[in-house]
């Protein structure tokens, strides 16, 4: 890696290897062992790496708070974990950030060094505490165990074939699952090296991969400007394997991927609250739209309206509920959110919808309370529609939704980006062409572009 060692840690063009690293979260460590929570500044940095890895080498659950988070945002996070301290990468650029902040704040030394032992944090112990994104309400704080980040990290490196051979690459955000607990505990725990590009530009990991970049992880928007920038995607095809997640990757740009990188990507499924449950296996068929088997030690089941289990047959659609070792232990403070959240059988409710084929195969329709829609009597996977809008070739992007309807109950609405001069009214008989005939959308809206978050995921709450 142009001089570094290849397990070396690098985030946003500066390195250490793995062993300064080690010796600057124990010297960290040192200083908050016995807190009962330590927040951080989560910036794309090698002090939020070293920061996080020392509140989990003495066991203090670290809490980390995105550093664009608004006051509301991150004043609640900061009360509700129970944080008494907060390790910030760059105090003089977050100075303005505490003024009302009643904590103990400290900058993060990358130039400290110790070796002191610290007891073996209890597996069970809370890890991170990790805060949703709040879309019905105040964010709450997920409580994630040493146990399951362990769990997790060992059934995708299998599923991956993910080992200390490996150099893994992306560029996304450190205070979520997909940056942090694969993008980061993930190549420590397998040994791996990790180069965080800082930003996820296609220009970024096209130069990664040419300095020996194996595991590329992205999030569809990522993918999808990789896609399009024809260079940046050929310097890909020497990579081992492309891993797409957080939201679901469109067809068309999954086939466009690999048609210009050579490779098929793996999509994978997981929540903040279960961790990766369900992925395609490295060694197995890719294929669009869907997300795979179950890990290592994941159960999965779908259930009815009325809670009878549904059949695993393609077809038939259902909320998707998961059990297994990669769990949360639910979410901080809140008995009434965990009673509602998790089965007295110990199943978590994702709240989304699937499909599961014979085989085990996994196809995610969408969320429950927004991709379910029930119109003329039937119940229809928004996802499933969007995925035909998709096969269109003038349709760039698709989001359908179930609108209020006097007669039907529902009637499907299709928000579309898509190429000039193409036939809106008849991007419904196209649907209907390949899917039932009451799935195919009543009304078709044109839109510039989809309103999305900074994950990629399509926020259609703000559409209609």
């Amino acid at each position: 890696m142009s001089g570094t060692e290849p397990s070396a840690i690098e985030v946003a063009g500066r390195s250490l290897s793995r062993e300064d690293l080690g010796a600057a979260a124990a010297a960290i460590a040192d200083g908050i062992a016995g807190a009962p929570a330590v927040a951080v500044r989560a910036t794309a940095s090698l002090e939020t790496v070293a920061a996080v890895l020392a509140g989990l080498t003495c066991g203090v659950p670290v809490v980390p708070v995105p550093p664009d988070a608004g006051p509301r945002e991150r004043g609640h996070i900061l009360s509700d974990s129970g944080a008494t301290l907060l390790l910030d990468p760059d105090p003089a650029g977050g100075a303005a950030l505490w003024d009302d902040v009643d904590l103990d704040i400290r900058p993060v030394d990358l130039g400290a060094r110790a070796s002191s032992p610290h007891p073996v944090p209890d597996p069970a112990s809370p890890a991170l505490i990790l805060y949703t994104s709040g879309t019905t309400g105040p964010p709450k704080g997920v409580l994630v165990s040493h146990r399951a980040i362990a769990a997790d990290i060992d059934a995708l490196a299998d599923a991956w074939d993910w080992t200390p051979d490996d150099v893994l690459v992306h560029g996304l955000p450190l205070f979520h699952v997909h940056g942090l607990v694969l993008g980061v505990l993930g190549a420590l725990r397998v040994g791996s090296g990790l180069v965080h590009t800082g930003r996820p530009t296609p220009a970024g990991y096209a130069e990664a991969a040419g300095r020996g970049g194996s595991l590329f992880f992205g999030v569809p928007t990522v993918w999808s400007r990789i896609a399009e920038d024809a260079p940046a995607a050929s310097a890909l095809a020497s990579a081992r394997l492309l891993v797409s997640g957080s939201a679901p990757l469109p067809v068309p740009v999954f086939e466009q991927l690999a048609a210009r990188t050579g490779h098929r990507p793996v999509e994978r499924y997981g929540m903040t609250e279960t961790l990766i449950t369900v992925s395609t296996r490295a060694s197995g068929d890719k294929a669009p739209g869907t997300v795979g088997t179950p890990i290592a030690g994941v159960s999965t089941r779908l259930v009815g309206e009325a809670g009878e289990l549904l059949p695993h047959d393609g077809a038939t659609v259902g909320e998707l509920q998961v059990t297994g070792p990669t769990l949360s232990d639910g979410y901080l403070g809140l008995p009434e959110a965990n009673a509602e959240a998790f089965t007295a059988d110990g199943w978590f409710r994702t709240g989304d919808v699937a499909t599961i084929a014979p085989d085990g195969g996994h196809r995610i329709v969408g969320r429950a309370s927004t991709d379910l829609i029930k119109s003329g009597g039937y119940r229809v996977g928004a996802g499933e529609v969007e995925g035909a809008l998709l096969a269109h070739p003038g349709v760039r992007e698709a989001a359908v939704v179930g609108a209020p309807h006097d007669d039907l109950g529902q009637e499907i609405v299709a928000y579309v980006v898509a190429d000039p001069g193409v036939d809106t009214a008849a991007l419904g008989d196209f649907v209907a062409r390949t899917l039932s005939v009451h799935k195919r959308p009543r009304r078709v809206v044109l839109m510039a572009e989809l309103p999305r978050n900074a994950m990629g995921k399509v926020q259609k709450k703000q559409l209609g």
